[in-house]
């Protein structure tokens, strides 16, 4: 059962609107939609105008990146996941918030602006004129953006994109430093790496496409090195946007998404065009022990897909794996739609599962754990890799069913082993993916929920985006603070909290 955190006494002081039921401004006449149109200016760290008061301890940065360009010289791009990216970040230090965005100056897109028109396809955007026909490698055919996820590796701070390298941001004002492959990187390295503190390693991934598409696995360690696994073959040609980490094992589902990858190559499909979704596949599962990468284990279960898993971790012989996920891919193409704001139909959203594993017997077992539309989940990142109980996600005030035809505006906490949940409701604004950040000192016994949440949300009302800080251990109780630009930002995917102030 879910309660929603209507205004409290908490939010008196704070002038954006708390209520859930808040309409859009009759004035401006914008909405949720109005989010998507293109960062109106680039900027270094300002200080931000704040209401409420922020927590003593909360001390750090918060990296935050998503599309921000929507169109190429005033042709809109072929799916969201191609807008130029822009990494927002906002110092929290002493009480005080300074934020800064800035468009990350990807190799392509400086390109394109010096020609003065578009030179690159991406992942629904088709490249121009006749090039598009050659056996080109990736990296001349599509651009890498940089605008899905945050790596804070070290001091070091990249922007990272599905098909491409990592490309490194200076912490100090977010200057684009270029595109760096670690030392290792084959062609590709996901947009989403996963942490495991026992190993005090991150663990990350890549596919590589031809006669045999290729799985490359990527160790970071915690002093600066760099590890790549023995590659793994896949069965067949697909798209695996995210995967999940034990303390033993990478995890990752494989769904039954197919495609011919010689028509990418000779430029007859984007690799949105060219999916398709065939459930008699089934889901497969991979899973590679880390400490012994050559042995992986490979099967088959129901089919279904997942953009992202919530944590994983062992259970005697067994792995449990908790991931939102969706009946079928038609969400692709919803998000594909946002690239254009208009009407937008509804599709059936994803909901919080638990599929747990035995490797031994080959098979699968899933149970619901919240049966609300949901999406960018996230653990205590104590607790990344191990047991958790509580899963935050970004949600939903209201949906018809399983239903949805716009972007997230709730931050829920989901208790897992109960279906428990709590929201807090933005007031029809844009919620994007809530990020827990523990509070300092409480040692290894610390809750899950002894800190703070921290959400980058787009208000409507004042046509402008924050950060909304809310006390994890009561989201009813409203926001303790929220931190203001004076402009608002593009919805982003992902972001990560360094406590350190990079």
């Amino acid at each position: 059962m879910a309660t929603a955190a209507r205004p409290s006494k908490r939010d008196s002081n704070l002038t954006a609107p708390a209520s859930f039921d808040a309409a859009p401004t009759s004035i401006t006449g914008l909405d949720w939609m109005s989010s998507l149109r293109d960062l109106p200016r680039e900027h270094g760290f300002e200080p931000l105008r704040m209401e409420g008061t922020l927590p003593a301890g909360l001390n750090g940065t918060l990296y935050r990146t998503g599309p921000s360009l929507f169109s190429i010289f005033g042709k809109p791009y072929g799916h969201l996941f191609d807008g130029d990216g822009a990494v927002t970040a906002v110092r929290f230090e002493n009480g005080r918030a300074l934020g800064a965005a800035k468009l990350v100056q990807s190799e392509g897109l400086v390109k394109e602006r010096s020609a003065g028109r578009q030179l690159y396809g991406g992942y629904g955007t088709t490249m121009p004129g006749l090039k598009r026909f050659l056996p080109l490698p990736a990296k001349s055919r599509i651009k890498n953006p940089a605008n899905t996820s945050i790596l804070v590796w070290g001091e070091r701070v990249f922007g990272l994109n599905e098909g491409g390298l990592p490309t490194e941001i200076a912490p100090s004002d977010l200057a684009t430093l270029g595109e760096k492959d670690l030392g290792m990187v084959v062609e590709s390295f996901s947009a989403h790496p996963h942490w495991v503190p026992s190993r005090r390693a991150i663990y990350n991934f890549g596919l590589r496409y031809g006669r045999k598409t290729v799985l490359d696995i990527y160790e970071l360690d915690n002093l600066g090195r760099g590890r790549k696994f023995p590659e793994v073959p896949l069965e067949r040609t697909t798209m695996i946007h995210d995967f999940i980490a034990t303390e033993k094992h990478l995890v990752f589902f494989s769904p039954p998404i197919y495609f011919n990858p010689l028509r990418l190559l000779f430029g007859v499909d984007t690799l949105n065009s060219a999916m398709r979704w065939k459930p008699e596949l089934g889901t497969e599962v991979i899973v590679v022990p880390i400490d012994d990468p050559q042995h992986w284990t490979c099967f088959t279960i129901d089919p279904f897909f997942q953009w992202h898993f919530l944590n994983a971790y062992e259970r005697g012989n067994e792995i449990v794996v908790d991931v939102v996920r969706f009946p079928n891919f038609d969400s692709n193409k919803w998000f594909g739609a946002l690239i254009k704001p208009h009407p937008m139909s509804s599709y059936v959203a994803g909901e919080l599962w638990r599929v747990t594993l035995d490797l031994s017997l080959r098979r699968a077992t899933n149970q619901p754990l919240w049966s609300h539309p949901c999406e960018f989940p996230r653990v205590a990142p104590g607790v990344d890799s191990t047991r958790h109980t509580i899963g935050w996600l970004a949600a939903y005030s209201s949906a018809a069913g399983k239903l949805v035809d716009r972007l997230p505006d709730a931050v829920a906490k989901v208790e897992v082993e109960t279906g428990q949940a709590s929201l807090w409701l933005s007031g029809l604004g844009v919620v994007s993916e809530p990020i827990f950040v523990p509070r300092p000192g409480s040692g290894a016994a610390q809750a899950e929920d002894d800190g703070w949440v921290l959400a980058l949300v787009y208000d409507p009302t004042s046509d402008a985006s924050n950060v909304t800080v809310l006390d994890a251990r009561d989201l009813s109780a409203g926001p303790l603070a929220r931190v203001w630009f004076d402009h608002h930002l593009p919805p982003t995917f992902h972001g990560t909290f360094a406590p350190a102030l990079l």
